[in-house]
């Protein structure tokens, strides 16, 4: 079902913190565009840069990082590991 926040039909493909971070990120962005500036260009640029990662973060869909991972070949994509404990050196004399 399409609403006025979707972009296409579908799963989005980003996760709950880019999603956040990316709102947030664009808010930010959005309101440092209302400070006057000797350029008027870079306030446009900056609100529309703001605009996108809003939209970006609200819809969950992102076109970039969609087409970056269909480039990549499924090995340079980095899968997350566990890391080693490390025991400190009193629990090793235990």
């Amino acid at each position: 079902m399409l609403n006025a926040l979707s972009l296409s039909n579908g799963r989005g493909n980003l996760s709950s913190k880019e999603r956040g971070l990316s709102v947030l990120a664009g808010l930010g962005l959005a309101a440092a565009a209302a400070k006057p500036r000797p350029n008027p260009i870079l306030n446009v640029l900056a609100l529309l840069g703001g605009a996108y990662l809003a939209i970006r973060g609200v819809t969950g869909r992102c076109p970039v990082k969609q087409a970056l991972l269909s480039v990549m070949p499924k090995e340079a994509i980095p899968v997350k590991a566990k890391a080693p404990v490390k025991r400190s050196s009193r629990a090793a004399r235990r």
